[in-house]
């Protein structure tokens, strides 16, 4: 078998409202955009993946950098190609969701979804909604209410207040409304924030040690990125200083970053992303690793439903993941405007579990009529 084509297309999806995540402060997204990468074998297998972002930059990236040298090669040789992606992130962009249409190819060809050959550990996951926007409380309660009612169980809150008593008074107004009917999560957003306008208000140590204890108190099962991404020193402090664990390494890149993360015990969870963070076979090494280590692998999956797809197969190939990352934030980020590309968009289910695709591959079935309306721009390479 080899790889005999490849194909990359730029999407722009307009969301329903406008989004304001916590990480871009200042700054109002109206679409969904990304860059769907279609690789087929000389059998006319297609496997599909995703660059997180749809930018010329992503397009090179797999045009210059990638396909030149992978063309031709035997799609089961994911150590041989890997690198190949590593030196290519080095100069250019995400190119990881080529690797997740490798994988995808491997699964079609051997009759089987791609979790299952990766050891196959569960065909399901507790999902906690992943909210993206920073609310005034009663608008944040109302939407959990919303939320709650879908079937979710647990949910992941976004600080990033003026202040930080703000954040610690809006969780605290949640977990009145909800008691312990849900799990709690909070992502302070500290270790990265995309170019914009502000305010940044980044934390300090003693901000993240303050916040850290409260949310100990209301009971939240995690804090996630309340330091810059490279404070390790802050990090491994901050663990060692409290019990709620402190999670992150969604934007990390490199075995070696991971190693050092898991080996200066900066994390209790650490949450590697398949779209941004390395391809899915690094991926799976670093789940080892925090395996080893007693540490929890809770994918990162903030990117589109490709990637959402690529990470819940990755999840559910793992014995020490016991969460599902679930973005979803309406009115703006929903299921069919973070999955507008495929035929279905993934869902929870009443009990608030998601399933595992069984279709061979990771069981990606577009939604052509949505790609041939918000392309935006397509590149295809010759024969191999």
């Amino acid at each position: 078998m080899r790889i005999d084509r490849i194909r990359c297309r730029i999407v722009s999806h307009p969301l329903p409202a406008p989004l304001r995540p916590a990480w871009a402060p200042g700054r109002t997204f109206t679409q969904n955009v990304c860059t769907l990468v279609e690789v087929t074998t000389e059998e006319g297998i297609t496997g599909l993946g995703a660059l997180p972002h749809g930018d010329p930059i992503g397009l090179h990236t797999v045009a210059n950098l990638v396909a030149p040298y992978i063309l031709g090669k035997d799609p089961f040789a994911i150590e041989r190609i890997s690198p190949i992606l590593r030196h290519a992130a080095r100069d250019g962009s995400y190119p990881w969701g080529v690797e997740m249409a490798l994988w995808d190819v491997i699964g079609q060809a051997c009759g089987q979804p791609v979790y299952r050959l990766w050891g196959g550990y569960q065909d399901s996951l507790p999902a906690y909604a992943s909210l993206a926007e920073v609310c005034e409380p009663a608008e944040q309660i109302e939407r959990l209410h919303l939320l709650r009612q879908r079937g979710f169980r647990a949910f992941k809150l976004r600080l990033r207040r003026p202040e930080v008593e703000g954040d610690i008074d809006a969780v605290q107004r949640v977990r009145a409304e909800f008691g312990d009917e849900i799990g709690l999560m909070a992502d302070a957003n500290q270790a990265h924030v995309m170019p914009s306008p502000g305010p940044h208000n980044f934390w300090s140590f003693a901000d993240a040690l303050k916040v850290a204890q409260a949310l100990e108190e209301l009971d939240l099962l995690w804090l996630e990125e309340p330091l810059p991404r490279y404070n390790y020193e802050q990090l491994t402090a901050l663990t060692a200083r409290v019990d709620i664990p402190i999670a992150g390494g969604e934007l990390n890149i490199g075995l070696h970053e991971y190693r050092q993360l898991i080996e200066r015990n900066c994390y209790d969870i650490i949450q590697a992303d398949a779209a941004f963070s390395e391809g899915i076979s690094q991926l799976r090494k670093v789940a080892g690793m925090a395996e080893m280590a007693f540490k929890k692998f809770i994918p990162h999956t903030w990117s589109n439903g490709i990637g959402l797809g690529a990470n819940l197969h990755l999840a559910a190939a793992t014995p020490n993941c016991p969460w599902f990352e679930f973005p979803v934030d309406p009115p703006a980020w929903t299921e069919p405007s973070r999955d507008f590309m495929l035929a279905e968009p993934y869902l929870v289910n009443e009990d608030g579990t998601i399933s595992v695709p069984q279709e061979p591959g990771f069981g990606f079935k577009l939604d052509q009529d949505a790609l041939d309306a918000f392309t935006t721009e397509t590149w295809e390479s010759g024969g191999a």
